[in-house]
């Protein structure tokens, strides 16, 4: 289906990420971060690794499929055909992925941040943990960054020029 000018449904549409967006994502989780920590960090058990090795698992895995589907996409030799479904479903993976990577990277930056500067050997304690959450949100939203890109269809030669020529040539 295909827009209609005079007045009907738009194609349904995903819009790429915006880099504002898990900027100001990233920042929000960051403040709650450090709020958080700086209230309850005596009652707190040691920062866990286990999401931090989920993150890093799930990073891998849409590098894997960014490098994967990129490929059929593209209809690079040797590659099977893609299903614009399996497609449809790792995009909007991406873009779900991108977004927590930001959340969890941008808390982890608080909690880094709020136990850089405290004293104890506890906070010392839990600063690996913490660099490692970053990192590993970083690869992740880097991975779904990848991924979402991936998944567009590349323009036709003949699309470039705006498209409006297959356009007014179809009504002829």
């Amino acid at each position: 289906m295909s827009s209609n000018p005079g007045g009907g449904t738009p194609d349904p549409s995903l819009r790429p990420t915006s880099i504002s967006t898990l900027v100001v994502a990233g920042l929000a989780a960051a403040a709650v971060g450090w709020l958080l920590l700086s209230s309850f960090y005596a009652q707190m058990p040691r920062l866990p690794w286990l999401p931090i090795m989920v993150l890093t698992a799930l990073a891998i895995a849409e590098a894997f499929l960014a490098q994967n589907t990129g490929s059929r996409i593209q209809h690079k030799p040797g590659a099977a055909r893609v299903d614009p479904l399996a497609v449809a479903r790792y995009a909007v993976l991406a873009k779900a992925s991108s977004l927590s990577g930001a959340l969890f990277g941008g808390f982890s930056a608080g909690l880094l941040a709020w136990l850089w500067l405290e004293p104890t050997r506890a906070a010392r304690d839990d600063v690996p943990a913490a660099i490692a959450g970053v990192v590993s949100s970083l690869a992740l939203v880097c991975a779904a960054l990848w991924l979402e890109r991936s998944c567009r269809v590349p323009e036709r030669p003949d699309q470039k020029d705006g498209g409006e020529s297959d356009r007014s040539a179809g009504r002829s």
